[in-house]
């Protein structure tokens, strides 16, 4: 089974965390979502309510 991309089409990255604010991946992690095993992808979805407290700090 495929993993989605969390991508909402915001694409604007905070200078202090640079974690895009409408899908919570960094730059790097937005360029090679396409060739990451699932594995690397699945903890990056599970990452991002931690993402998502350390962009509102």
């Amino acid at each position: 089974m495929s993993i989605e991309s969390p991508c909402v089409d915001i694409c604007k990255f905070d200078d202090k965390t640079g974690f895009c604010i409408g899908c919570m991946r960094t730059r790097d992690e937005c360029k090679s979502w396409k060739k990451m095993k699932h594995k690397h992808r699945r903890k990056i979805i599970e990452d991002r309510p931690r993402r998502e407290r350390k962009l509102k700090k």
